[in-house]
């Protein structure tokens, strides 16, 4: 009953999590603005990195979780990246 309830909500936060990743994907490239466009990016990691999460806890494997944790990790820095490029326009000082 645990496991079939588990492979459920597994599915449905998968389905959730590709269509947020859709919406996200819609807005990168149609994004009227650099902010909305690195703000969809940003969602896109984020959702991305779920993702990952929720077929680690489907398969039942650690491995998901180490990739998870990288795409949280460059993601972060990556959005910080583009937010100093924005307010700035470089993102290494001279």
């Amino acid at each position: 009953m645990n496991m079939m309830m588990l492979s459920w909500a597994s599915s449905f936060a998968l389905i959730a999590f590709a269509l947020g990743i859709l919406c996200a994907a819609i807005r990168l490239v149609g994004g009227p603005t650099a902010q909305d466009r690195v703000l969809a990016l940003d969602t896109l990691y984020a959702n991305g990195m779920l993702t990952v999460l929720t077929l680690g806890i489907r398969f039942g494997s650690s491995v998901y979780f180490d990739i998870a944790l990288i795409i949280a990790l460059f993601g972060f820095v990556g959005s910080a990246a583009m937010a100093k490029f924005l307010l700035r326009g470089e993102v290494i000082e001279p």
